[in-house]
């Protein structure tokens, strides 16, 4: 038998390169047998960091977002609902106002309670639009809301009583064909009035300064069709607010309105309708002689 030592030194290096790998391969074998394929979990490590379904109406509106239907068609019933009874408490008292000769005479000789209602206004207003604590606790929002509508179904009525009460059911006809319109026009359209928010901050702007100047022209010298101008503009203004806040309350726009601001909303589509109307009085009204 021939000795190891008797062998060439290339021979005994490949032998050992050889050996070598021969390790190599029994240990990487052996390491595969030891860890093998990863046995799949069982049901109570599967779900052991989920939490089982809960039927809680605190947590279902926690885990619902606002892409869910069904709180969608929720919160615009709710806000549609509350705007139907500030719009009828507003029509009773314009009526009340406009065919009540008493009413109407004592609230024209007594303005008191016009720049009362409009301080009531102011504050309500204020605190509803700032403040996000008041508007969403309730029955504080709610209590706010109301006293918001009667003082602004006050300013309406004192302002309708001044006109003719025929050509105030007109402008009622044409603010309600105009809401209704502007209304369903949001609802169907797929244009997005809610990504022009920079347009309506700059008509606002103009808005406010043309405002400004009629405040100090007009009271030295009355001019019908600088006036007029200034409310058709004002018109348009607030008929695009309609459809800007309606497409905020539909929630599928740009930009989307919380479902916990359904105080917020009714509010702004209620001033909406207000001033709508209050501009086409101002348009079409012919004032008592």
């Amino acid at each position: 038998m021939i000795s190891s030592r008797r062998l060439p030194s290339s021979f005994r290096k490949k032998k050992a390169v050889n050996t070598l790998s021969l390790a190599n391969k029994s240990n990487d074998s052996s390491s595969g047998q030891a860890l093998g394929t990863p046995s799949p979990p069982s049901y109570e490590e599967a779900t052991a960091g989920t939490s089982a379904p809960c039927y809680n109406d605190v947590e279902m509106l926690t885990e619902f977002t606002w892409d869910d239907r069904n709180i969608r068609r929720v919160f615009i019933r709710k806000v549609y609902a509350i705007l139907m009874i500030q719009l009828l408490v507003t029509l009773a008292i314009v009526a009340l106002f406009t065919f009540c000769d008493p009413v109407k005479d004592y609230i024209q000789t007594n303005p008191g309670w016009y720049w009362a209602s409009y301080a009531v206004f102011f504050v309500t207003y204020l605190t509803l639009s700032c403040c996000s604590t008041p508007r969403r606790q309730f029955p504080w929002n709610l209590i706010l809301l109301a006293i918001f509508t009667l003082s602004l179904s006050y300013m309406t009525g004192m302002l309708s009583s001044f006109y003719n009460t025929k050509s105030v059911v007109i402008c009622l006809g044409i603010t309600a064909a105009v809401c209704l319109l502007v209304t369903v026009f949001s609802f169907q359209t797929k244009f997005d009035v809610t990504s022009y928010q920079g347009v309506l901050f700059v008509f606002c702007t103009v808005m406010f300064i043309s405002g400004l100047v009629l405040a100090f022209i007009l009271p030295f010298q009355y001019v019908p069709w600088l006036d007029g101008i200034f409310a058709a503009l004002g018109a348009i203004l607030f008929t695009m607010f309609l459809a800007f806040d309606t497409q905020l309350l539909m929630g599928n726009k740009r930009y989307t309105m919380s479902p916990e601001e359904y105080v917020f909303a009714t509010l702004n589509i209620y001033l909406d309708i207000i001033y709508i109307f209050s501009f086409f009085l101002q348009i079409f009204g012919t004032k008592r002689e």
